[in-house]
């Protein structure tokens, strides 16, 4: 079969097109946390979305709250139990425990007031395996990676 060079033009985009697909759903798949952007001052939904990305279950996650975060409630998805630390009583970090089988993921949201006075936020985010292995998703050979910072912009 013959290819015009109209076609391979076509082909070599879309070739292009599901590289990029791909490689964009492999550095979505870590622990991120939603929204990547929030108001200065505001309360916010913060969620947190934890898949098990290799063959090994994971058991949870924990998120350290950055200074000046303020958590006001935390939900629990059913069949998830937490645990937070708290320093001079505000909650400086967050464990949810649960099992979640190779190939799935998991979803859990809290409310937190944000600080009026930074213009990024970066959450220490680290997952847990079942053979014992920790991850951890914040800090990167090549620096902080973007799914563990949420911008904040002046109200």
């Amino acid at each position: 079969m013959k290819i015009s060079d109209g076609g391979m033009a076509v082909l070599a985009l879309a070739m292009a097109a599901a590289m990029q697909l791909g490689s964009s759903g492999v550095a979505q798949a870590h622990t991120t946390i939603w929204p990547r952007s929030s108001t200065a001052g505001a309360m916010e939904k913060y969620t947190l979305r934890v898949p098990a990305e290799s063959q090994v279950m994971s058991k949870g996650a924990e998120i350290d709250v950055p200074e000046g975060v303020i958590v006001a409630t935390i939900g629990t998805p059913a069949g998830w139990t937490y645990e937070v630390k708290r320093h001079e009583g505000r909650i400086t970090s967050i464990r949810w425990h649960m099992d979640i089988k190779p190939g799935e993921f998991a979803e859990f949201s809290f409310v937190a007031r944000n600080p009026a006075n930074k213009s990024e936020l970066i959450w220490k985010l680290r997952e847990f395996f079942a053979d014992g292995k920790v991850t951890d998703f914040t800090n990167g050979p090549d620096g902080i990676y973007p799914n563990a910072v949420v911008k904040l912009i002046k109200n």
